[in-house]
């Protein structure tokens, strides 16, 4: 088993990794950590929830650390390693890593995005920062105001480049690159390779390096997936049955519009269900508060579009639920890798109507699955051939369908996940009982 000291980072790197609590690193860093440390361009596929944040970060404060000093002179802290993201919350979660990966190196950092004052930011950057993490928009903000030279930029990370190209952003970053030195590294991760993304890399990369730990586009293994036939009008009753009968202690519940998440959210707040909201409309201020709020566990169900389905990163969270399947399958891969994260064990449900069929087809194409369409009792769909219908008295261990216990059923409590224990290597992961038939008892 490879450790970190094997991969040539230095001791007080080390240290600060200890203290955060790592102790093997993953796949990716693993591949990616030697290579980049060599200065190579490297062209990155890695699932979301791998620790690709430390994948670059690491190799990159490696190369810089002869950089590091504590003058007061801004002049002595130009920007060295520039990191571009979709989102603000990829770009805040980057920054609060740097925080940890940082702390016994003077290497200053900061982090640059829209949706707040930009007069603090110019100040933070003004005192010299050696790294910048930043979206792509408020960066372009920044140049346009001089606020921030790339002149002394040695390397430059595109971390999740696919979703700069859904949302619009390759023309952009194009532009920034033409902005920096010639003679500098390209970090580029992304869960695929597009022919833009690979045009990008023809274009401005040198001889990159390609690392994949695993088949693009391809889910983790520590995410169980369940797939939910229901009737669109029982929906919001079958989330409130699923988080209650199976004891949820959180989870990220997805929906595709913004006015979908409000009005779960209201009813989950009806129903005596602490939730909150996450979408565009909010502020930035109110995002990281709820984000916060989130993380403290104050709040247990987060009902969100997209934006946070990127970037989020909270500790062995044990649930996602698609309310709604993406519109883009990529996605897919996207939200449930929000759990299952850095070892640990997760669940992802998907409640399934009859007109997202074809969106379900495209995510078991793209994802080289073969899941089945699953129900339950009480919520069984009227445009599912099911033989639930057809004979009530039918045993749910004979007919292979799952069903929700009471909650008061000793046999219903779910130990390995709500438990959140981790994954241990070389052992099959014990299925929720409440998703077994007749709740896994013999």
């Amino acid at each position: 088993m490879t450790t970190f000291n094997e991969l040539g980072l230095s001791l007080d790197i080390i240290q600060a990794l200890t203290d955060c609590g790592y102790q093997t690193p993953t796949d990716i860093q693993a591949a990616a950590i030697p290579c980049a440390m060599k200065g190579f361009d490297m062209l990155a596929a890695a699932q979301t929830g791998t620790g690709k944040t430390a994948a670059f970060m690491l190799p990159s404060i490696e190369r810089l650390k002869h950089h590091a000093n504590t003058s007061v002179s801004p002049a002595m802290h130009p920007v060295r390693m520039l990191v571009l993201t979709p989102t603000r919350e990829l770009a805040d979660q980057i920054y609060s890593n740097n925080n940890n990966y940082l702390k016994n190196i003077p290497l200053r950092h900061t982090v640059i995005f829209g949706g707040t004052n930009i007069e603090p930011q110019k100040a933070a950057l003004q005192q010299g920062c050696e790294i910048v993490v930043a979206t792509v928009g408020r960066l372009l903000d920044h140049l346009s105001q001089k606020s921030i030279s790339l002149n002394k930029v040695e390397i430059l990370v595109l971390d999740e480049a696919d979703r700069m190209l859904d949302m619009g952003f390759i023309d952009d970053v194009r532009k920034i690159i033409k902005m920096l030195p010639e003679n500098r590294q390209i970090l580029l991760f992304s869960a695929t390779f597009a022919p833009e993304i690979r045009k990008l890399a023809a274009d401005f990369m040198n001889n990159p390096q390609l690392i994949e730990t695993a088949p693009q586009n391809s889910t983790a293994e520590s995410v169980e997936q369940h797939l939910i036939a229901v009737n669109n009008w029982q929906k919001k009753d079958l989330l409130e049955q699923l988080i209650s009968g199976l004891n949820i202690p959180q989870a990220i519940v997805f929906c595709n519009k913004k006015i979908t998440v409000s009005q779960v959210t209201k009813e989950l707040l009806k129903r005596k269900i602490a939730a909150a909201s996450l979408h565009g409309d909010k502020s930035q201020s109110e995002r990281l508060q709820t984000l916060a709020d989130f993380k403290a566990e104050s709040v247990r169900i987060l009902v969100a579009t997209d934006v946070a389905a990127r970037g989020l990163d909270i500790s062995e969270l044990p649930f996602v639920i698609n309310y709604e399947l993406p519109l883009q399958a990529e996605d897919y891969v996207h939200r449930i890798g929000r759990t299952g994260r850095a070892g640990a064990n997760g669940v992802a449900l998907s409640l399934v109507e009859e007109n997202e069929q074809k969106l379900l087809d495209a995510i078991l194409q793209l994802t080289s699955q073969d899941l089945k369409l699953e129900q339950i009792e009480g919520y069984e769909p009227s445009w599912l051939d099911n033989p639930l219908n057809n004979n009530k008295k039918q045993s749910n261990k004979n007919n292979g369908f799952k069903k929700i216990a009471d909650k008061n059923d000793p046999a219903s409590k779910c130990e390995k996940i709500p438990g959140r224990q981790r994954l241990l290597r070389g052992r099959k992961r014990e299925i929720c009982a409440l998703l077994l038939p007749n709740y896994g008892i013999q």
